[in-house]
């Protein structure tokens, strides 16, 4: 897997921080693409902070409209990475996730899952949180080591903790890791740019906020390796992904536009089409 350094075991933990991964022309191109959705956002962006706390917003499912979004996806080592780290022979993109908490932004990302918000089944999966300014331990992302082998915890709205996913009661509300410390192992990361974090769709997360003058802007990346398959949902998913469910049927692989095929083992690295 390169010369790269990688920190913790993906299978165990599900979640690994890889030193270096991307070169600086890289980490432009990504600073450049998440300046270019902060400049032009979607109408599926959205406040994830309350309104007297700074600001963190988030974009979702940018790469198609905005060029340098494209062409980082594709011509970065991001897809190759998935495909070590989750043991597959190709890898597909899901969708592209700005997040930026501007100085002062105090609130904490609370402790979740992301695949029960998503219309995704299967393991081999990998999210890449990469961001373009140094992050220090106290606001980088936290991981619960091992809860990416499951249950599957009851999905809520991070400002005002509603379940609008699963209906409540139908999956295990997330324990209070705090209170019993012993028995979970939260691991993270001091990060510079260049290093990457990547963690399975179902490995427990959530970060804190930002202090004085910093400010954190991160790209992260959604890769599909070989057993993810379309999971239909009876709600809208965050990201929605409106009208797939007539187009896709449930139990299949994610082979469609809006899904494009990254990477494969035998090719290497696809060009931008």
């Amino acid at each position: 897997m390169s010369d790269w350094t990688i920190e913790g075991d993906y299978h165990v933990d599900g979640a690994v921080c890889v030193r270096q991964a991307f070169n600086a022309d890289q980490i432009a191109m990504a600073r450049e693409a998440i300046d270019a959705n902060l400049a032009d956002l979607s109408p599926r962006a959205k406040r994830a902070s309350a309104v007297d706390d700074g600001a963190f917003v988030e974009d979702f499912c940018n790469w198609s409209r905005l060029p340098v979004m494209e062409r980082f996806i594709r011509e970065s080592p991001g897809a190759q990475i998935a495909a070590e780290l989750t043991g597959s022979d190709s890898i597909r993109l899901y969708h592209d996730h700005v997040l930026v908490k501007e100085p002062g932004t105090r609130q904490r990302t609370p402790w979740h899952q992301d695949q029960p918000y998503y219309n995704v089944a299967g393991g081999q999966n990998a999210s890449m949180w990469l961001p373009v300014d140094p992050v220090d331990r106290s606001a980088t992302l936290e991981f619960v080591a091992g809860t990416h082998l499951g249950p599957w915890y009851m999905p809520r709205t991070f400002l005002d903790d509603q379940a609008k996913w699963f209906p409540d009661g139908s999956l295990a509300e997330m324990p209070d890791f705090a209170a019993d410390a012993s028995r979970w192992k939260v691991i993270g990361w001091e990060l510079e740019p260049g290093d990457v974090v990547f963690f399975n769709m179902l490995t427990v997360h959530g970060s804190g906020g930002v202090s004085g003058p910093n400010r954190r802007r991160v790209l992260s990346v959604r890769f599909l390796g070989d057993d993810m398959m379309h999971a239909p949902r009876r709600w809208t998913t965050s990201p929605p992904f409106d009208g797939l469910d007539r187009e896709l049927a449930d139990g299949v692989e994610m082979d469609h536009p809006l899904f494009p095929l990254l990477w494969t083992r035998s090719t290497g690295r696809l060009t931008a089409s």
